[in-house]
């Protein structure tokens, strides 16, 4: 009975001896967290395993992580993963439908992606933009014969309406010689002439008696301007006039045309037109929503699928431009010793258990083989 005894207490003890010791070596990988000094002297196994180590581990992360685990092949096939690219497919869908059902205004928008007084600065850009582009134009046009400025198509346009111009004339010349205040306009200028005409003047009013001269003069007026002849002698002088213009450069009509009072007629004109200030103050939707078919269809899936096939062709640069190895040694550096063997407990706790188990199982079976040694020797 006594054997028996003597037995189990160094099964039990050899176990206690297991456990205990290899619980010791477990807690001596992380503790204690600093080195502890007696007397200046450094005791042995201080600090612990990782703490000792944390650079070097620091270091071997990080190219674990590159060589095994974030690797060039593995953001390749990720990249052109279809599940992947459906997916963001998906996401980008989403944001974009928001975008396209706001209610925000263009200022809104700007003001919330922290762009301020863009109108303004719009407006500045704007007024710039259209100065320089007016001097270079005018700077181009006045050398430039009328002819060589216009459009050919206005030039012909021109050209084909001078008859019409020439019947337009000829028929508001009728129509003011038939009315009073023409009839009436051309006496007075009858009147006048004969009276300058002095004895002439008189006999002229005496050979006529009561009739007045303009009841003679106005019909034969009347006919002469609605002949063709006078029609078609209109048309060639306007077509000559206008032949002389178009030969004239820009210049020549400076006299006329002042620079700073033209540009600034014009700048304002298409600034009023354009009017951007209004433009900030209609909803974003009445631009992009027009838009809203291709934008979703056409070209939202064709810029994934291009940005994806990018990052996986340039996956190497992506890598290297990321540093991802230095930025997990940085990382674990950074770590404190309790969270490292927080994070390390969390994944490793059930087999360091288990590894004090097999330590107390292991100390058990050795103490019962020295029992047994013990009770075959006596």
């Amino acid at each position: 009975m006594k054997v028996f005894f003597i037995m189990g207490m160094m099964v039990v003890i050899g176990a206690m001896i297991g456990g205990f010791t290899n619980h010791i070596a477990i807690q001596m990988l992380f503790r204690p967290h600093r080195p502890i000094y007696i007397k200046g002297k450094r005791i042995p196994f201080t600090p612990g395993l990782i703490p000792k180590r944390r650079e070097e581990l620091a270091v071997q992360m990080g190219k674990l992580v590159v060589d095994h685990l974030v690797t060039a092949e593995g953001f390749k096939n990720k990249f052109t993963d279809p599940s992947f690219i459906k997916e963001i497919n998906g996401l980008v869908t989403v944001e974009a439908n928001k975008l396209f059902s706001t209610k925000l205004t263009v200022h809104e928008l700007l003001e919330r992606l922290n762009i301020q007084d863009a109108e303004l600065k719009l407006m500045k850009k704007a007024d710039s933009y259209l100065e320089e582009k007016l001097e270079k134009l005018w700077g181009r046009s006045t050398s430039k014969t009328v002819d060589e400025l216009l459009p050919e198509s206005v030039v012909g346009s021109i050209h084909s309406q001078i008859p019409q111009v020439s019947m337009y004339i000829s028929n508001k010349g009728v129509e003011f010689f038939q009315s009073e205040v023409g009839k009436q306009k051309l006496k007075t200028m009858i009147d006048d002439f004969l009276a300058t005409r002095g004895m002439l003047g008189n006999m002229v009013q005496m050979f006529l008696g009561n009739v007045s001269l303009v009841d003679k003069v106005q019909p034969e007026i009347i006919k002469f301007l609605k002949h063709q002849g006078t029609i078609d002698i209109l048309s060639t002088l306007l077509q000559e006039e206008w032949n002389k213009v178009k030969d004239k450069k820009v210049e020549d009509f400076s006299y006329l045309l002042h620079k700073e009072d033209v540009l600034s007629f014009l700048k304002k004109a298409i600034l009023k037109e354009v009017n951007i200030i209004a433009q900030f103050k209609r909803p974003v939707t009445e631009f992009i929503l027009p838009l809203k078919a291709t934008v979703m269809e056409k070209i939202v899936p064709a810029v994934i699928h291009a940005a994806a096939h990018y990052l996986a062709d340039h996956s190497d640069q992506l890598l290297q431009k990321l540093k991802v190895e230095e930025m997990v040694r940085h990382q674990v550096e950074g770590f404190s010793v309790a969270r490292l063997e927080d994070m390390i407990l969390s994944i490793s706790k059930k087999e360091f258990k288990m590894i004090t188990y097999l330590g107390a199982l292991l100390g058990g079976l050795i103490g019962l083989l020295q029992g047994i040694i013990v009770w075959l020797m006596g």
